[in-house]
């Protein structure tokens, strides 16, 4: 498994966890590049790939069968933790397992809702 953390702009928190959340939720046999984004480069990969005009949370995109890039944008994350009831740094690794389970197969419903709490449980973040 390779992880890679890359940083386009600065976090106040670690992002320690974020290869065991990969590693358990993907299996070590997954490539996978994680960008911390803001706002401005959110919005233009969210116009760009999926033709919706605004910044989003998390964005994925399978390489491969096995490789990918996820870009989890930090100023959502900063607007949305608390109202989802979670620390930053815990709502980002959230969006990290949602990402990851994209790249699964999942979709939005209930399916993915029982899976993101079992990871969540898993790695503590409530």
């Amino acid at each position: 498994m390779n992880t890679v953390v890359s940083k386009t702009i600065r976090t106040p928190w670690s992002t320690s966890g974020y290869s065991d959340i990969v590693r358990g939720v993907l299996g070590s046999a997954y490539s996978l590049s994680i960008v911390l984004i803001g706002d401005k480069r959110s919005h233009t990969l969210n116009k760009t790939y999926r033709k919706k005009d605004k910044p989003t949370n998390v964005l994925t995109f399978p390489l491969g069968e096995k490789e990918a890039e996820i870009y989890i944008n930090i100023a959502q994350v900063r607007r949305e933790a608390i109202k989802s009831g979670f620390t930053e740094s815990k709502y980002a690794k959230y969006l990290l397992i949602h990402g990851c389970l994209h790249l699964k197969g999942y979709t939005h419903g209930s399916t993915m809702e029982k899976a993101e709490d079992t990871f969540i449980k898993k790695y503590n973040l409530r």
